[in-house]
Parts: C-alpha cells; sequence; structure tokens
C-alpha cells in the first residue's frame, strides 16, 4: 500500500512553554522526507524566542477556543488539508481541527487532556501547580523557572540538559488553558472538548511517555478509551522511558521516526 500523505502539507503546533522554533529539526526532517512544513506559532506569540519573552501580556487571555480558530483561519480552503503534528496543548489544537473537519490527519504527542478524561495524577496536578496556584494567572501569561521545567518537562533528563533546554526554547505560556483544561470535566461548554465519536475524519495517533509529568500515561490512556469506542481511525503509541521533553530533548528523533512511518502507514 503506497501513503498519500506527501500529498498533504504538514503543521506544526507548540505546547504551553516552547517556543515554535523548537520544531526546526521537525522541519527539516519531514521536508526532507517530501513534506511541505510549517510550525506558526499561536496567537500572542512572537518571532524568537527572546520577543516573546520580552512580550508575554500578548498572550493574556488567549484561550484553547483563540488558539484553534487561529489555526483553523491559517489553513486555506483551496489547499489539501494539512496533517497536524501537535505537542501537548497542540495535540488538543490538532485534535479539535481533525474534528471539525479541517486536517486530514493527527499526530498528538502527549497531548493534553480533552473532556472526559478524568484521571487527575499528582504529577500532573504538580506540573501545573505554578499557573493554577494563582487564580489570577488565568488572565496571564506564566513563566516556568529552570527548577519547575526541571520537573515538568526534564525529569527523565540530566539537569544540564534540562537546562540548556529551559534556555534555548521555554517563553510564557499562557495561563487560560491550563485553567480551562483543569475545569473541562465541570463546564457544559468547555474549549477541551472534542468529538471523538465523529465517524467522518481522518486518522489520529496519540503519544504518551511512560515517565511524562505534564500529561501521564494514564491521562492519555483514557483519552484513547474514549476515541476506541467511536468508529473513527484511531492508534496509540507509548514511548518507554520518555518525559514531557520528548519532542525537543536528544531523543527527539525517536519520535519523529514513530511520526513518519505512521503517516506512511496510512491513506487518506
Amino acid at each position: 500500500m503506497t501513503s498519500t500523505s506527501r500529498a498533504h502539507p504538514i503543521i506544526f503546533i507548540h505546547g504551553l512553554w516552547i517556543h515554535s522554533s523548537a520544531w526546526q529539526p521537525w522541519l527539516e526532517l519531514f521536508e526532507h522526507n517530501g513534506y511541505r512544513a510549517s510550525a506558526p506559532g499561536w496567537p500572542g506569540d512572537s518571532p524568537s524566542v527572546q520577543e516573546t519573552r520580552a512580550n508575554p501580556d500578548a498572550m493574556n487571555d488567549i484561550g484553547i477556543a483563540d488558539i484553534v480558530d487561529h489555526y483553523a483561519r491559517l489553513i486555506d480552503p483551496a489547499a489539501p488539508q494539512p496533517i497536524v503534528i501537535g505537542h501537548s496543548f497542540g495535540g488538543l489544537i490538532g485534535q479539535e481541527l481533525l474534528a471539525a473537519g479541517h486536517a486530514a490527519a493527527a499526530v498528538a504527542i502527549d497531548s493534553a487532556a480533552i473532556k472526559g478524561a478524568k484521571a487527575l495524577p499528582f504529577a500532573q496536578l504538580k506540573s501545573a501547580f505554578p499557573v493554577l496556584s494563582n487564580p489570577a494567572n488565568r488572565h496571564r501569561a506564566v513563566a516556568l523557572t529552570a527548577k519547575q521545567f526541571r520537573y515538568a518537562f526534564g525529569n527523565t533528563l540530566t539537569d544540564e540538559e534540562s537546562d540548556a533546554l529551559h534556555a534555548n526554547w521555554s517563553i510564557p505560556g499562557a495561563g487560560r488553558p491550563l485553567f480551562e483544561e483543569a475545569g473541562a470535566n465541570f463546564s457544559r461548554h468547555s474549549a477541551a472538548t472534542v468529538d471523538t465519536h465523529v465517524a467522518d475524519r481522518g486518522p489520529l495517533l496519540l503519544t504518551s511517555g511512560t515517565e511524562d509529568h505534564v500529561v501521564p500515561l494514564k491521562v492519555t490512556q483514557q483519552v484513547f478509551d474514549l476515541y476506541a469506542k467511536g468508529p473513527a481511525d484511531t492508534d496509540f503509541h507509548v514511548f518507554d522511558g520518555r518525559g514531557h521533553s520528548l519532542t525537543i530533548d536528544n531523543g527527539w528523533r525517536d519520535v519523529a521516526d514513530v511520526a513518519l512511518d505512521w503517516l506512511d502507514s496510512k491513506r487518506f
């Protein structure tokens, strides 16, 4: 079976606390493999890490719906639908775009939880504590210290590698999406709602690192179980021993190769 995936452009979507420029090695790899690829930032992001750090107020009150709408507007309806590859909250955005018919396929790498996933492991709560501990953070962007980053992202890395990733790629993250995710199961019209039963959509790959603190394996397993009750094509891949830094750390290529191989196995 010959894959048709290369007829579709790739859109990479970052998650909280990581700038879109961290996708550069992925852009180069996917373009080398015949894809047209881009990594546009969230609304409020500046073109560089330093500029974004200097202007965090541009992300004040940016929520999940704003981010979804932002990427939906970037998609050319006259062109082939894109494949969306997202990490963390980028994975949630990718799932929403796929369910709404804006994308041909999606890869959600250690994705933020959708409404319906009810597990709240301690590691997840501790990772989100720098934001959720202060209700005022709902309306502003919050940066992680190097120590907080090591717990949330770099727990499987050396302190030196984690600190280098923090220095190179970390940016303040909009607080509102975390509050929306945390209250998703208590909100009738949650912005984190995804129709997991829609039949007429392209394939979806969910992944999880077994040591992820931000989105623990148990959470992603619950999300996969929600999709498993529906008729559409949904796959699940586990990265043993990997944490939330898996798209930017020294093992990023292993994750990218899984995404490439999965896309090669699909026709859409």
